[in-house]
């Protein structure tokens, strides 16, 4: 850790979803005095190069992903993120399931643009591709298009239930979570659960999967987090004091597609060090 600012270990760029690219990513950090930024978009490591060319003297880049899983112990099965960090992008078995999952993801897109043209909605498959441009689509980019089409104000009118979150919304490909932990931490990595509380996201997990999770390797549980209510965090707090997890901060940022900025909240030294020494992969840039 090279700077005196703040950490902020979940940031996404136009790789996946965000309206920035790496570059510009790792420049707004450290024009947010951040000390430590990590990016980890959307099942990709596609921005890493970018991102570590740009980086500015006195940030510290910390490359990783947000993982899609899923628990498939309820019924429904139960979808959510899980952050890795510092991981070798070149493991053959972690690369192929992200692979899997971005394709997959690249069909459901095209899915949906084709059940809202069927409906009449002015979108086309070539505009939302433009809007990801070359980087991992997801339905922020077809939210755009919404938004260009003048049928919402923004990306949050678009996810709501009469669009994208429910009547246009397709299941995605997900990779098991247990899976995924034991992936990380076979390519060098360390893993932590992204907003694991976060009710108005929907369905959460209950506290005894994070109990197997943190026997099969979790390292970590991010509790500051936007979609976290402070008694939500709090909970968090608890059980990772009661497993002997890390505690991440992060603002999630997405740039213009969310209004939460760069280091709204961050995570504490001693946190980002026990993760830092816990990950042999790839070292922090």
């Amino acid at each position: 850790m090279t700077g005196t600012g703040g950490i902020d270990l979940h940031t996404h760029s136009t790789a996946s979803d965000g309206t920035l690219n790496p570059q510009d990513v790792v420049t707004a950090a450290a024009a947010a005095e951040l000390a430590v930024v990590a990016l980890t978009d959307h099942d990709t490591t596609a921005g890493w190069t970018a991102a570590a060319t740009a980086r500015p003297a006195g940030l510290t880049l910390i490359r990783g992903a947000e993982i899609s899983c899923r628990w498939y112990g309820a019924e429904p099965s139960v979808p959510l993120h899980m952050l890795g960090y510092l991981f070798d992008p070149t493991d053959e078995r972690l690369a192929a399931e992200l692979d899997r999952v971005r394709a997959a993801r690249t069909v459901r897109g095209e899915r949906i643009v084709d059940m809202l043209r069927a409906d009449g909605v002015d979108v086309s498959w070539t505009e939302v591709l433009g809007y990801a441009a070359g980087g991992s689509v997801g339905r922020p980019h077809i939210a755009q298009a919404l938004i260009r089409a003048g049928l919402v104000a923004s990306t949050d009118e678009a996810f709501a239930a009469h669009w994208l979150g429910e009547r246009y919304r397709l299941p995605k490909v997900d990779i098991d979570v247990f899976t995924a932990v034991r992936l990380v931490r076979d390519a060098g990595g360390v893993a932590v659960f992204a907003h694991p509380r976060a009710t108005r996201r929907g369905q959460v997990v209950p506290d005894s999967l994070i109990v197997e999770l943190a026997a099969a390797g979790l390292a970590g549980l991010e509790a500051d987090h936007t979609d976290h209510t402070p008694a939500e965090r709090a909970h968090v707090r608890r059980l990772a004091a009661e497993l002997d997890l890390v505690v991440t901060g992060s603002s999630d940022f997405h740039g213009a597609h969310k209004t939460v900025a760069l280091g709204a909240h961050t995570t504490d030294v001693a946190a980002y060090d026990r993760l830092v020494g816990a990950a042999w992969g790839v070292p922090p840039l």
